[in-house]
């Protein structure tokens, strides 16, 4: 069973591991986030957004020669058609409403591939709150076309010049800040990860997904259950929003797809499943890659949106609970298989997403099988990391 508990943990991993100075902040977001966003004023909002502003629900395409290439029913759902061009807007919808009931005039957030920050942008421009994003300055090098979009939309892009200057560090700065400004600002957590009620509030914004996947798989298939749900998995807020609502569905695989890097024994890997231990990861207990003296080991992918050293804790559970079946791809075989997509289907997928496409050559299927792939980002952004790979 695959269910958050009343502390937050799912299984062993989750909870709130904070420094006493944060415990206002989240005890605050615990106490009032359930309540508000059960109340039908918060649904309302909540769904007019998502069906006038992000375009919701996304289409689920049939991708009928990618499915001839696999011998398999292949469906993408098609997160990259979200306004914004991902599926991270799901969660800042619902977190800026969140934030304005609660009576914050600030917004901070973090991001590695910058579709956070600019969904999190995004959102305080339509609701005109002031915006600070924190990012790795590695990231803003390689993602350079979203920080000129969160700059353009009135945000301020802040630098995280720390540790491997990538997520992980942008998380840290984010968090920093926070702590010093507890009373008119919401942190907007951009992942299943952090501190409890986080991990679980991102998944039930994010859950939209699998649940229009139901209705739509019906429509199509005449069944709501594929055979299959792929998706890639950094810290997995994508991946949390596809499987929702077939975690308990046990006929329903879940695979889950990490970032190998340049191989997963090379030191240069984001498999936090293959590489990690248990331990605590920005304000929740998970596994994460770290040193035998509890550093954390700086990770790597091609991916902006994957380098990072741990999973949400729900995936953790998934993984430690073999509901889920994890995969790791590495960055050569992630940059072929958003070509292949390009070529086959005309669609340039996120390198994010690229990694759950590689992993179709990992499985096996039958022809009747029916298979969702959750395409989370469109590759707009990773144009200059294509560019540079050059590949094709």
């Amino acid at each position: 069973m695959v269910k958050v508990d009343e502390k937050g943990f799912y299984g062993k991993f989750g909870g709130a591991y904070i420094p006493e100075m944060l415990y206002p902040n989240v005890e605050e977001l615990r106490t009032n986030y359930e309540k508000i966003t059960e109340s039908d004023e918060f649904k309302d909002e909540f769904h007019a957004l998502l069906k006038d502003y992000v375009g919701r629900p996304t289409p689920l395409y049939y991708a009928k020669r990618l499915s001839q290439e696999y011998g398999a029913k292949i469906y993408l759902k098609r997160e990259d058609l979200c306004h914004t061009g991902a599926h991270k807007v799901n969660n800042t919808i619902g977190q800026i409403i969140l934030a304005k009931k609660l009576g914050k005039k600030r917004i901070i957030a973090e991001t590695g591939a910058g579709q956070h920050g600019v969904a999190t942008a995004t959102v305080c421009a339509l609701m005109g709150m002031d915006c600070t994003v924190y990012m790795g300055a590695i990231d803003m090098e390689r993602q350079k076309p979203n920080v000129e979009r969160m700059r353009i939309l009135g945000a301020k892009v802040v630098p995280a010049t720390s540790g491997s200057q990538t997520l992980k560090d942008a998380t840290n700065e984010a968090l920093r800040q926070w702590i010093n400004n507890p009373v008119d600002t919401h942190y907007i957590i951009g992942s299943v990860v952090g501190p409890h009620p986080y991990p679980e509030m991102v998944a039930r914004f994010q859950s939209v997904i699998s649940e229009e996947i139901k209705y739509q798989l019906k429509e199509k298939e005449g069944k709501e259950d594929p055979d299959m749900v792929i998706a890639c998995v950094g810290g997995g807020s994508n991946a949390a929003g596809a499987f929702y609502h077939y975690y308990n569905t046990p006929s329903v695989r879940l695979v889950a797809v990490e970032a190998a890097g340049l191989g997963v024994a090379s030191g240069k890997s984001a498999a936090t499943t293959a590489l990690g231990t248990p331990g605590v990861l920005h304000g929740s207990k998970t596994l994460l890659m770290q040193t035998e003296d509890g550093q954390v080991v700086e990770p790597h992918s091609i991916s902006a949106g994957l380098d990072y050293p741990g999973i949400g804790p729900v995936h953790a559970h998934l993984f430690d609970s073999k509901r889920g079946e994890f995969y790791a791809v590495e960055d050569e075989d992630a940059m072929k298989a958003g070509v292949e997509l390009s070529r086959l289907e005309g669609i340039i997928p996120a390198i994010e997403s690229a990694h759950a496409l590689s992993v179709l050559k990992q499985l096996k299927f039958k022809p009747s099988d029916v298979i969702v792939i959750n395409l989370s980002g469109r590759g707009d952004k990773d144009l200059d990391t294509y560019i540079k790979w050059g590949g094709y």
